[in-house]
């Protein structure tokens, strides 16, 4: 039995597989940034029915935001290993879940529009950044994260429109309780991308409308025009934003003259075709 992992900062997805049969899982998010072992352990041994794998499962791939080197990822790895002793664990970047979870046989560039928000050139062999993630606070354009701080900020400051500040007024929020989580609790980013289902909500407001496609213009313009062959290969996404504001993100790459081809929701489906066909052709 394996067990394939996709992690970003809010949630988990975990599937395990033996043969024909699938399983599926799902815990927090999973970042060495903000989780110990300790906290990756509890979280395995929180979900019901995951930790009874553990004596039938061989593999386990786990990709997961913040997992981009070897002193970040041991981290993961040791709070798997705790539970699934008899595994052997292989930790590696969301990006390269998202690589492989777009690819079609042909180089591309992949990019995350989750909570967070990165991107990568895949040449079917080697993931490349071209520039890096600057996380919630200095980057992550176009992101849930990103996203969710705009609108609090236009709430702070009197600039929602009325129907959307309603919302967020009812819902009981004010400047003290988003100062103390935002400033005082840990995971803020995760907090600020909590507030897209309001965002999805009025996804039809001119308002939402021009934030979201100036939050991908920046992420284009950052993360996808740095590559020097944009324009000559396919531009791929994952994530719920992508999905979510699919007409939004077209119209922003027409305007940079870039081929959108595939959007992904959920990266973890397009991760168990390849380890499968990686299998069959071991």
């Amino acid at each position: 039995m394996i067990i394939i992992v996709e992690s970003g900062s809010t949630k988990s997805d975990w599937v395990a597989i033996d043969g024909e049969v699938k399983k599926s899982f799902k815990t927090i998010g999973l970042n060495p940034y903000f989780h110990s072992s300790t906290d990756v352990e509890e979280a395995i041994l929180s979900t019901n029915g995951l930790a009874d794998l553990a004596p039938f499962v061989t593999r386990i791939y786990f990709y997961g935001a913040g997992c981009s080197a070897p002193h970040l990822n041991i981290i993961i790895q040791q709070g798997i290993e705790s539970i699934f002793t008899q595994a052997k664990v292989t930790v590696d970047h969301d990006l390269l879940a998202c690589a492989y979870s777009t690819y079609e046989g042909r180089p591309q560039i992949s990019c995350i529009l989750g909570t967070g928000s990165n991107s990568c050139y895949f040449d079917g062999k080697e993931v490349y950044e071209e520039v890096p993630a600057l996380g919630y606070i200095l980057g992550d354009e176009g992101s849930g994260s990103y996203f969710g701080k705009k609108l609090i900020v236009d709430y702070l400051y009197n600039k929602l429109p009325s129907n959307i500040e309603k919302k967020m007024r009812l819902d009981g929020w004010t400047k003290d309780k988003l100062i103390e989580l935002i400033y005082r609790q840990p995971h803020a980013n995760v907090f600020l991308a909590s507030f897209m289902p309001v965002i999805v909500e009025f996804k039809d407001e001119p308002y939402i409308v021009e934030m979201v496609k100036s939050g991908f213009d920046h992420f284009v313009r950052n993360h996808v025009l740095c590559y020097k062959n944009c324009h000559e290969v396919d531009v791929n996404f994952v994530g719920s934003i992508a999905h979510f504001f699919e007409a939004e993100l077209r119209e922003i790459c027409v305007k940079h003259q870039i081929t959108l081809s595939n959007i992904v929701r959920r990266p973890i489906d397009g991760l168990i075709q390849y380890h499968q066909q990686k299998l069959v052709n071991a």
